[in-house]
C-alpha cells in the first residue's frame, strides 16, 4: 500500500500539489480540518464507530467546501467489489465509504487508486456533491470518463460545473445570504441600505491579492483603512475615469469609518475575538469570493441585494425599489435576440442585472477575442442615479472585468447624458423603471421612464421594459406620447408573485423606436404569461423547484418570436392609446380548460365574499367578473 502512496504522491508532486503559495494543503492519514475530523470522527471503515481517514486529503484556500480524497491498495484485484461495500478490502469501496461521510458538508472527488507499478496503476474517480445521497463518476466536457490522476485545477473546474454540484452551490449562497444578513444586521448594526455596500466593497477588496494575503492578520484598528484602500487599488487599476471613481469610493468610505466595524466589541469579544469586521470579511472570503473568482455566470452582488432586501422592514414596495429576478434578465436578452453587433443599454441599471444577462447573450455568440472585447469595452451602457446603486452596479461590473466605463452615475433624464449615450447609437433598451409610489406621481410615471428609453435607441430598435400592470390598463397621457412616436409590439401579462414579496403585479412591454404605431399599422401581440413554474417557498422565496423554468422559457420565446396565436394563451389585436394593453382584455376563454373543480371554486370564493366580505384591494365587481368568467 505505501508503494501505490508513493507513486500517487510522486504524481501529484509533478503536478504541484505540494507547491509553494498555491493555496493547496495536502494531509495525509490525518486532517487539522476542524470540520473533517467531526465528519470523520466515526468513519472508521471497520464499521465500530471510530475515527477514520483516507490515505490523502487535500483541501484549498481557494473554496474551502472542496475537497480530494484517496484511497489506495496495492493490488488491482482489490480495486473494487461488485456491491462497493467492503470498504477494508477495496478503494473504490474505501474511499466513497469516506467521501459520503464528507459530503454532509463538502463536495468531494473520490480518488480510487490500486496497482504496484506506474504502468499497473487502475484510477477511478467519482464526485460526490454535497449532500447528495450518491456519487457519480467524474466526467470531462464532453462527458467522458477521467480514468488517471489530473492537475488540482482540472479536478476542481470538472467538479464545478457538475448540474448537481452548481443547483448545490446556488442554494448554499442564497442560505449563507440569510447567515451573513444576520450577521451584519445584528452584530454589526449596519444600515439596510449599507449591507450590500459592504458585501461588494469587500469583494473588490479581494480582488487585491495583498489584501486577501492578510487582512485575516491585521489588527482591527486597522482593518477599515486597509480594507478602503484595497478597493481604491482596485478602482485604480479598473479603466474607470476619475470622475466616476470618486462617485464610487465615497458609500465606500461610509462603510470604513462605521463605529460599529472600527474595533472589537467587548460585548462580542469571545464570540469574535479579532472583532466582527474580520468574521464578516473571513466569512465572505471562504463562502462568496470563489464563487466570484471562479464562476462568471450570475449576478452575486445583485442576488446578495436582493436577498438582503427581503429582510429590510416595512413596505418594499414603498421604496419603489423592485429588483428584477434573474431568470427574467435572461428573458428579456432571448425576447430582444441581442447578439454581439448590439449596443446594449439600460437607464435604470441598478445592479446591472440585465448588462450583464446581455453581456453573456453576446459573449456567446462572439467569435474572436477582438470581438470579445468590444462587447465588454463599447455594447454595454447603464445609467444609475442613486449613488449606492451605482458603486453596487459598477462593483457588479469591476468583478468581472467587464463594461464600467460606459456606467453613468446621473439621471436619466440629464440632457448631457443622454446626448451622450445617444451617440453610441443603441439598438436595445432593457428597462424595469423606478415604480410610482402615489398617483400624484405624475411626472415620474413608469411609462415616461419606457418613452425616455425609447428615445435614446436608433430608429426600429427595439426596447423591453416591465412595468407594473397600471401602465397597460390605467389611462395616462404618457401611452399617446409613446404611441405617436413608437410602436407597441407585444405585451405580456407576468405572473402575480413575480417579485414576491412585493406584491407588484406586472407586464413586459416590447416596443419598436421611432416609428409611430399608427404608421407602421401593426397588430399588438398579447401573451398571458400566468406561470413561469416558480413556485413560492417559505424560506427561499419563488424559486424554480421543479426545474420547469426552461421548457416555459423556450416555448415563450417561440411564441413571441413566431406570433402565435393559441386560445386562453395569446390574441393578436389593433390597439390604440386608449385601449387596454393586456391579454385578458381581447383573449377569448379556452372553455376546454376549465374543470367542475374551477366552477366551484369561483362559487365558493363568490359565496365567501357575499357572506364575509372582501379584502380591502377586492371589489364586488372583481369578484363578480370572475364568476362572469
Amino acid at each position: 500500500e505505501r508503494i501505490t502512496e508513493n507513486l500517487v504522491r510522486d504524481k501529484l508532486r509533478s503536478y504541484e500539489y505540494y507547491g509553494q503559495d498555491n493555496g493547496i494543503t495536502v494531509e495525509e492519514q490525518k486532517s487539522e480540518i476542524a470540520k473533517i475530523k467531526s465528519l470523520l470522527s466515526k468513519a472508521s471503515k471497520n464499521g465500530k464507530g471510530n475515527s477514520g481517514y483516507p490515505e490523502f486529503i487535500i483541501s484549498n484556500k481557494k473554496d474551502v467546501n472542496f475537497l480530494i480524497v484517496f484511497e489506495c491498495k496495492p493490488d488491482v484485484k482489490k480495486h473494487e467489489s461488485p456491491g462497493r461495500n467492503k470498504a477494508m478490502e477495496f478503494a473504490v469501496d474505501g474511499v466513497l465509504h469516506y467521501a459520503k461521510h464528507l459530503a454532509k458538508h463538502y463536495t468531494v472527488v473520490a480518488i480510487a487508486v490500486s496497482g504496484a507499478t506506474k504502468s499497473a496503476l487502475k484510477i477511478s474517480n467519482f464526485l460526490y456533491p454535497a449532500g447528495a445521497a450518491k456519487p457519480k463518476d467524474l466526467v470531462n466536457e464532453s462527458g467522458s470518463v477521467v480514468k488517471e490522476l489530473i492537475p488540482f485545477e482540472d479536478y476542481y473546474r470538472l467538479s464545478s460545473f457538475d448540474p448537481d454540484v452548481a443547483k448545490k452551490r446556488h442554494a448554499d449562497l442564497l442560505s449563507f445570504s440569510r447567515e451573513l444578513h444576520e450577521l451584519i444586521w445584528t452584530k454589526a448594526k449596519v444600515s439596510e441600505e449599507d449591507k450590500p455596500l459592504l458585501v461588494s466593497g469587500t469583494l473588490i477588496a479581494l480582488m487585491n491579492s495583498a489584501f486577501g494575503k492578510t487582512f485575516a492578520a491585521l489588527p482591527a484598528d486597522d482593518l477599515q483603512e486597509s480594507w478602503l484602500g484595497a478597493i481604491k487599488k482596485e478602482l485604480d487599476k479598473s479603466n474607470i475615469p476619475q470622475g466616476k471613481k470618486d462617485t464610487m469610493i465615497q458609500p465606500y468610505s461610509t462603510i470604513a469609518v462605521h463605529p460599529n466595524l472600527a474595533k472589537p466589541d467587548t460585548r462580542l469579544a469571545k464570540e469574535y475575538p479579532d472583532g466582527v469586521f474580520k468574521e464578516i470579511i473571513s466569512r465572505i472570503n471562504d463562502n462568496v469570493w470563489p464563487y466570484i473568482n471562479i464562476y462568471h455566470d450570475f449576478d452575486v452582488v445583485g442576488q446578495f441585494y436582493g436577498e438582503f432586501l427581503k429582510y429590510t422592514a416595512g413596505d418594499k414596495k414603498a421604496l419603489g425599489i423592485v429588483l428584477t429576478p434573474r431568470h427574467i434578465a435572461e428573458l428579456f436578452s432571448l425576447l430582444t435576440n441581442v447578439g454581439p453587433k448590439d449596443v446594449v443599454l439600460d437607464i435604470c441599471a441598478g445592479t446591472c442585472g440585465f448588462l450583464i444577462s446581455a453581456m453573456q447573450h453576446m459573449l456567446k455568440q462572439a467569435v474572436t477575442d477582438a470581438e470579445r472585447m468590444d462587447i465588454k469595452q463599447n455594447r454595454l451602457i447603464g445609467i444609475e442615479n442613486n449613488p449606492k446603486m451605482f458603486a453596487l452596479a459598477a462593483s457588479n461590473m469591476i468583478l468581472r472585468g467587464d463594461g464600467k466605463a460606459n456606467l453613468h452615475q446621473s439621471s436619466c433624464f440629464d440632457d448631457d447624458i443622454i446626448a451622450a449615450v445617444k451617440k453610441s447609437k443603441p439598438t436595445i433598451g432593457m428597462l424595469n423603471p423606478p415604480y410610482a409610489q402615489s398617483k400624484s406621481d405624475a411626472e415620474l410615471h413608469e411609462l415616461y421612464f419606457v418613452k425616455q428609453m425609447l428615445d435614446c435607441l436608433r430608429r426600429g430598435g427595439t426596447g423591453i421594459a416591465i412595468v407594473p400592470m397600471s401602465c397597460a390598463i390605467s389611462p395616462s397621457p404618457a401611452r399617446e406620447e409613446l404611441m405617436k412616436h413608437h410602436t407597441l409590439e407585444a405585451v405580456m401579462s407576468m405572473p402575480g408573485e413575480l417579485f414576491y414579496p412585493v406584491g407588484t403585479v406586472t407586464c413586459i412591454m416590447v416596443w419598436t423606436s421611432a416609428i409611430p404605431h399608427k404608421q407602421s399599422g401593426k397588430k399588438t401581440w398579447f401573451g398571458y404569461w400566468k406561470d413561469d413554474g416558480f413556485i413560492k417557498t417559505k424560506n427561499k422565496g419563488r424559486i424554480d423547484q421543479y426545474e420547469k423554468w426552461p421548457e416555459v422559457r423556450d416555448r415563450w420565446v417561440e411564441m413571441f418570436r413566431n406570433r402565435e396565436i393559441h386560445a386562453g394563451e395569446s390574441v393578436m389585436q389593433h390597439v390604440t392609446h386608449s385601449d387596454e394593453w393586456c391579454a385578458e382584455a381581447y383573449m377569448e376563454t379556452d372553455y376546454s380548460m376549465l374543470s367542475q373543480s374551477d366552477f366551484e371554486t369561483v362559487v365558493r370564493n363568490y359565496a365567501m365574499f357575499k357572506l364575509l366580505g372582501a379584502p380591502p384591494d377586492v371589489t364586488s365587481d372583481d369578484v363578480e367578473d370572475s364568476v362572469d368568467d
